[in-house]
């Protein structure tokens, strides 16, 4: 095959296809490079499905001209961004489209100029840009390309090989700008799944299409010696968009059984899992594509009890359509991205209006939250993300509305019921977005979960499986014993001083085990008001705020 020496609007829109099945390859490997290791790592995911929407919006548009592919592609991956990375990808992808704004044909110097207005937007869409990141590998990626380019070298191929070599050494290197990855063993997640794409690009200007059908993607080393990063593959992602699956609970009963054995078994038929109690009396919470293969493998074990089979897909759509507008008041609309059944019924008695699903391993898209957005009766909004991933997300719904939006920054769920209770129904609307920004930070945040891997971070040693304690975004305690840890934990939050403990319990909580747990507090602490909620919240069994 003969090399590109330009591209036309076809060929960049089949190179951004190719492209985006080789990052497919490695969306297991991706959202593995997560700093904390806790069962919520989604950076490749996010990544995916932002470049799904992208190319999905060029499905039926002309492409007859690079810009108009490049235009397009834009608009649909900042419609469809999920997650920090997601967003910062459609950044990129938009500064790729300002680049090319007027250009028919794609030749090397373009590209290369493309890539300096990507790195610029990038950069400009973050409030608080991180070294060490994706952000940092697109830099890198548009000096070198540039600095080739100004030495007048204009071929197509060269130019792409110039910066996928950039790309690899930059993604080598973050961990020697971020301590937290450096203790972690991983290099930058979202780094990585931006190289691999530009590497899928390049791979597809060499003709190597359909060869790439039996490789994999190359997973980059660190320039440091860095931990073995571990992780589970899933088994299946969709063409279009990764399904939920099906949430299934159940009670295994039987003689001798074997937890650890029963865990390798079931880790590669789903994601969420989790296998607890003893040789006669298991309890199994898995979220997988294929319950009828769980189930038939477990009835060989034993007898099944208490079976509860869900479709998250279908709670997803239906969740979405019984919102009704419950505005506080004719002025203002409240809307909150919530996980978990008990959280959205404690959002919806405050006030909130539209609750988007959504959070750990399902973050919402900007277009799922616009659509909230555009449903709800009043022309001014106040979004609250309640997760750290999500924040980008909303914000950029403020671009995309005629509306007057405002985004609270809420990282967790007790912080966004911190700010609802600022709410103030006699303020305006200016006043009650102070007031419940303000509010985030009377609260701390603890979230209880166990670690999916084996890792150093924060000068501790965590070990996989082991109870992990994150308050306000660190972790701050891990222990063999979870109520050492929760306990520990308090003790870093400042209990001592406290008024008032909420303690949510998750899906795989028992009520009667969340007031053992509230009551082992109240032992320590006997001048907190201690209240027990059901929270429903997958992934974390209790997430705890402290007043």
């Amino acid at each position: 095959m003969q090399p590109f020496r330009n591209l036309n609007g076809t060929d960049f829109k089949e190179m951004f296809l190719v492209a985006t099945g080789w990052l497919e390859k490695s969306v297991a490997e991706v959202n593995a490079l997560n700093v904390f290791p806790v069962p919520d790592g989604d950076t490749g995911t996010n990544m995916l499905l932002t470049m799904h929407s992208a190319l999905e919006e060029i499905k039926e548009a002309d492409t007859k001209s690079v810009a108009t592919v490049t235009r397009s592609m834009s608009h649909g991956a900042l419609m469809g961004a999920r997650g920090n990375s997601g967003v910062i990808l459609s950044q990129i992808l938009y500064g790729l489209a300002q680049g090319l704004e007027n250009a028919e044909f794609c030749d090397g110097a373009a590209i290369a100029r493309a890539f300096e207005q990507a790195s610029k937007s990038a950069y400009k869409g973050v409030t608080n840009p991180v070294e060490g990141t994706i952000l940092t590998v697109i830099k890198d990626v548009a000096k070198a390309t540039k600095a080739r380019a100004l030495n007048g070298e204009g071929d197509l191929d060269l130019i792409m090989e110039e910066a996928v070599t950039a790309a690899g050494e930059s993604v080598a290197n973050t961990p020697t700008l971020l301590k937290v990855l450096r203790e972690a063993g991983v290099v930058d997640a979202g780094g990585q799944g931006l190289y691999i794409i530009l590497d899928g690009a390049r791979r597809y200007l060499k003709g190597e299409s359909e060869a790439m059908q039996f490789r994999k993607p190359q997973i980059i080393s660190s320039s440091v010696p860095l931990a073995p990063v571990s992780f589970t593959a899933p088994e299946n992602i969709c063409d279009d968009e990764i399904p939920f699956g099906y949430c299934t609970n159940l009670l295994l009963k039987g003689q001798s059984l074997n937890s650890d054995k029963i865990t390798r078994r079931l880790e590669k038929k789903g994601e969420s899992l989790v296998v607890v109690g003893n040789e006669s009396t298991i309890r199994i919470h898995i979220h997988t594509l294929d319950p009828g293969g769980v189930i038939s493998y477990l009835t060989t074990l034993g007898t099944l009890d208490n079976v509860n089979i869900q479709n998250m897909d279908e709670q997803h759509e239906d969740f979405l359509e019984m919102q009704k507008d419950k505005s506080p008041t004719g002025d203002v609309s409240l809307i909150a991205v919530v996980a978990g059944d008990g959280f959205a019924e404690v959002f919806t008695s405050l006030g909130v209006s539209h609750i988007v699903p959504g959070g750990q391993t399902m973050n919402p898209s900007t277009k799922d939250i616009l659509q909230a957005i555009e449903k709800s009766a009043s022309e001014n909004i106040i979004v609250l993300p309640n997760n750290k991933n999500i924040i980008l997300a909303a914000e950029q719904t403020l671009k995309l509305s005629n509306k007057n939006i405002k985004v609270v920054p809420t990282r967790t769920m007790p912080q966004g019921v911190a700010a609802l209770l600022a709410f103030d129904y006699d303020a305006d609307f200016e006043t009650n977005h102070r007031l419940m920004s303000e509010a985030i930070g009377t609260i701390k945040t603890i979230e209880i979960t166990r670690a999916v891997r084996s890792t150093t971070i924060n000068g501790m040693n965590i070990k996989r499986k082991q109870t992990i304690a994150i308050l306000d975004g660190e972790i701050a305690a891990s222990s063999d014993d979870p109520e050492k840890c929760l306990l520990e934990a308090l003790a870093k939050a400042g209990a001592a001083e406290g008024e008032v403990v909420t303690l949510y319990y998750g899906s795989d909580i028992e009520e009667a085990d969340a007031q053992a747990a509230a009551s082992r507090i109240n032992q320590d602490y006997p001048q907190l008001q201690t209240e027990v909620i059901k929270g429903g919240q997958q992934h974390y069994s209790y997430i705890l705020s402290v007043e």
